[in-house]
């Protein structure tokens, strides 16, 4: 019996190193090549996974608080709805974000102070809304109607046929276009304060939430509430949106991308096409004087694979994440791929939970994307990895350009890394895993600007 203390210090011992062992094993999974001498750290025991997959999200994983509920079995969020009109026509909107910080916690969205900064030099990006005020009879209470200068056209018919590796696409058409005067960002006439608030169908129904003729290609269902309601209640319209889930911080996270500046960059994101919103204030800036935008990191060439759990990027979305169909709640086929990790998967900026006040205000909706291409030798060595984190990101294009460059999106050759001319508005939903408080790693010199 004497004996017994020995072997059990022997067997902790031997737990010990184990455990060390596996505890080294995970935090490798979260380092990237090349960068292994700087400090990165993960908070979820999964190493760039999605998180909660099914179910409603809680509540107190919601960075959107007005969301009626998010529905992660069917990749839908259910938002309130607004009614307005543009071209004389009814038009229903969504709102997402504002840049005051009590309307914001009043209206329960998203607090973006940048987009105050949204029409320098861009009259265009954000467009002057006029808001009825009836009488008592007419609204007991509830959302006036808004009246809008322009709105998106939903009729053409969203093209994505792949090419021979999937990405690029062999030919492409955006399945929603502003029409004059829409920009999804909005002023009330008489108030600085700027709202993101797209218009997501038109009309009085029926609702189109197969082909999207009269829908955003992301409407996957509407519910527009009874004229009239009992006595003292308010009852709510609704929209049921796919969503699209990324990364901040190493953590998994939903966003609603709504509206983009380019054609491609609106077919792959399902998004209503906005020239306006290449020119906002302004490309390749994130935190400088004047800038509405922050960034977003994408991958062109990242693993592909439905059930790869390192597959991230533009070819993957497009051979794994049905890219060339009709987003529909009867396109199971769809919905389940892109539940399982189908989207683009882009890594965000900085975030509203984020434990630095400097970075949890510098959030934008309006987001700069810095797309990356990988290597040759990269590719070639499985390098290719997920990215979940911006910092990382930043590393490894600092200090390993043999594996990771920018693209020149005119030709698809290796460029300098760096911001893109693609501006994309995407209202970030909620996080499914942990909230993200702070990057993966220090940056490493000059890696950015300004200093981190």
């Amino acid at each position: 019996m004497e004996h017994q203390p020995i072997r059990s210090a022997r067997a902790n011992k031997r737990g010990l190193i184990a455990l060390i062992a596996v505890l080294l094993v995970a935090t490798l999974v979260a380092l990237v090549p090349g960068i292994l001498g700087h400090k990165v750290k993960s908070t979820s025991a999964n190493v760039g996974g999605l998180g909660q997959l099914s179910g409603l999200l809680p509540r107190d994983h919601l960075t959107e608080e007005s969301a009626i509920q998010v529905d992660l079995s069917h990749e839908t969020v259910r938002l309130p709805l607004y009614k307005g009109e543009a071209y004389g026509k009814t038009a229903w909107f969504i709102l997402l974000d504002a840049s005051d910080i009590g309307l914001a916690h009043d209206l329960g969205v998203n607090y973006a102070p940048k987009l105050a900064n949204i029409g320098i030099s861009c009259p265009t990006c954000v467009q002057t809304v006029t808001i009825d005020s009836p009488t008592p009879a007419q609204n007991p209470f509830g959302q006036a109607v808004v009246h809008f200068r322009g709105a998106p056209d939903f009729s053409p018919t969203r093209i994505a046929v792949p090419g021979p590796n999937g990405f690029p696409l062999a030919k492409f058409q955006p399945g929603a276009v502003a029409g004059s005067g829409y920009s999804p960002f909005i002023q009330i006439a008489g108030s600085p304060v700027v709202y993101s608030a797209p218009i997501v169908a038109t009309g009085d129904g029926p609702f189109d939430v197969i082909h999207h003729t009269n829908t955003g290609d992301r409407v996957l269902g509407i519910h527009i509430a009874p004229a009239t309601a009992p006595s003292g209640q308010f009852l709510e319209s609704w929209v049921d949106m796919l969503f699209v889930k990324g990364f901040d911080a190493g953590q998994p996270i939903v966003y609603l991308s709504t509206d983009a500046g380019q054609p491609l960059t609106a077919v792959l994101e399902r998004a209503t096409y906005v020239p306006a919103l290449n020119t906002a204030a302004y490309n390749g800036g994130d935190d400088f004087l004047g800038s509405a935008r922050e960034r977003l990191f994408g991958f062109i060439n990242g693993q592909t694979g439905a059930t790869n759990p390192q597959a991230q990027g533009f070819v993957h979305l497009v051979r794994d994440g049905h890219s060339s169909e009709d987003a529909s709640a009867d396109n199971t086929a769809l919905i389940n791929a892109l539940r399982n990790g189908g989207d683009l998967l882009n890594v965000f900026g900085d975030f509203p939970t984020l434990s630095d006040p400097r970075h949890a205000d510098a959030y934008s909706p309006l987001w700069d994307a810095q797309l990356g291409l990988w290597t040759d030798k990269a590719v070639k060595a499985g390098l290719n990895t997920r990215q979940i984190d911006e910092v990382v990101v930043f590393n490894l294009a600092a200090t390993r350009p043999d594996l990771l460059t920018g693209i020149n999106p005119a030709t698809g050759q290796p460029a300098p890394y760096g911001a893109q001319e693609v501006g994309i508005n995407c209202a970030v939903i909620g996080f499914t895993d942990q909230a993200p408080t702070a990057n993966l790693a220090t940056p490493v010199p000059n890696s950015q600007f300004p200093p981190r």
